[in-house]
């Protein structure tokens, strides 16, 4: 099994045949049954973030010495802490993703959405012409953070991940740092320079007297997560509504996503079977045993989020794309416990407002093409990397801020 492009058959003979199995070539231990993953999402004690962030392939001393050039760390803050210090730095980066901030951002996405549909015409490619740079302006937005090249960031965000989570060589990986080292010194010369009476997340951590070092390690790690996966979810998102209605002659998903909470339910079955952080690390801190199988402590685990969401112990038809299934929103593509991830709520509502935007817009959209479409094969990030459609007729440009009215239901 090779673990940058498993699939759904490979999840599944896990989940039925070894639960918690080794992979020889990363000395991982994969973990892909629902309730095991959970217990060890839940537990922080036995089972540790440290490797969290750590490069999947090794990092040679020759690149580590690049970085360290740049004065490169990724020292314990969000993702990979498991000290006392987590839930103080958590804090912080909360104040700016409440759930009334998060909703206050819902005009601004759907201005930004319909600014880039009235582009379009005829064929698109939804991944650069939509989903790409939207994401990266809302997180910037709302952290307050100003003056930003997007492309840069987009640049910085992408080789940071395929340094950190791809099947790379040493080659690549020299070419992958020097990005990587731009961006660590972008922040940190940013936060140096941030007001600390500022309304900003830069601004904040310098409030706060957090140390450079891991105000940029903190940053690093949010500005990329925060946008990327969002973008990823998006192009999944398309995808998997339009591939359910091409492959059933009766699917009408695309057409009713205007219906109150159906795109919503929509986003939260995507997150279920696809979501783009496909997989997490965790670290055992004790010996522990899951599902009959001991593990030392020091074991690092993968905890295969992907297959989770489809363990028939949890989700009926678990194949089966169901926005109304009753426990939709009871996946782990988020996390669980106090590493939940801080942006679900604003990827959660973006994605929902960009689906029902362009179903509104494009109520004739189809995919352009049968074929699967190029994906994103890293370690803990699967997305498909283009989404080409025809766009059919339209309906016009969209509604001004004042005519635009945006409804939300609960789900599930």
């Amino acid at each position: 099994m090779d673990l940058f492009q498993s699939g759904p058959d490979d999840l599944r003979s896990l989940r039925e045949n070894a639960p918690v199995h080794r992979d020889e070539r990363t000395g991982l231990w994969l973990v892909s049954r629902y309730d095991d993953v959970r217990a060890v999402l839940a537990d922080p004690r036995r089972f540790r973030p440290d490797n969290a962030l750590t490069a999947v392939i090794g990092i040679p001393s020759p690149v580590l010495r690049e970085l360290a050039r740049a004065g490169f760390s990724l020292p314990p803050t969000l993702a990979n802490n498991g000290t006392d210090t987590h839930a103080g730095l958590r804090r912080l980066v909360a104040r700016f993703l409440t759930p009334a901030r998060v909703a206050a951002m819902a005009p601004r996405i759907a201005r930004l959405a319909g600014e880039r549909l009235d582009r379009l015409s005829g064929h698109a490619d939804l991944h650069p012409a939509l989903a790409r740079d939207l994401p990266a302006i809302v997180l910037l937005e709302v952290m307050g953070i100003r003056d930003v090249d997007v492309d840069a960031l987009k640049a910085w965000s992408t080789a940071s991940l395929e340094l950190f989570w791809g099947d790379v060589t040493v080659a690549r990986q020299h070419e992958l740092a020097r990005p990587a080292a731009a961006f660590h010194q972008w922040l940190t010369s940013r936060i140096k320079a941030a007001d600390p009476r500022g309304d900003d997340l830069f601004g904040a951590l310098r409030a706060e007297d957090v140390p450079i070092r891991d105000a940029a390690g903190l940053c690093y790690f949010l500005l990329i997560a925060g946008q990327e996966t969002t973008t990823q979810l998006l192009c999944a998102a398309f995808h998997a509504v339009l591939r359910h209605d091409a492959d059933d002659r009766a699917g009408d998903l695309w057409s009713r996503l205007g219906e109150p909470g159906m795109a919503a339910a929509c986003v939260e079955e995507v997150l279920r079977r696809d979501p783009p952080v496909n997989t997490w690390r965790r670290i055992t801190a004790e010996p522990v045993t899951l599902s009959g199988v001991d593990l030392p402590a020091g074991a690092p685990l993968l905890l295969m989020l992907a297959g989770s969401g489809s363990d028939p112990e949890v989700f009926g038809e678990p194949e089966r794309f169901c926005p109304a299934r009753p426990n939709v929103r009871k996946h782990l593509a988020f996390g669980y416990g106090r590493h939940f991830c801080l942006g679900a709520g604003l990827a959660r509502l973006e994605a929902e407002v960009v689906l029902r935007e362009t179903a509104r817009r494009f109520p004739n959209l189809r995919l352009a093409s049968t074929e699967p479409p190029p994906v994103l094969g890293l370690l803990s990030f699967r997305a498909p990397l283009s989404v080409e459609v025809e766009l059919g007729d339209h309906r016009g440009p969209h509604p001004s801020r004042e005519e635009r009215v945006i409804t939300f239901a609960p789900v599930g």
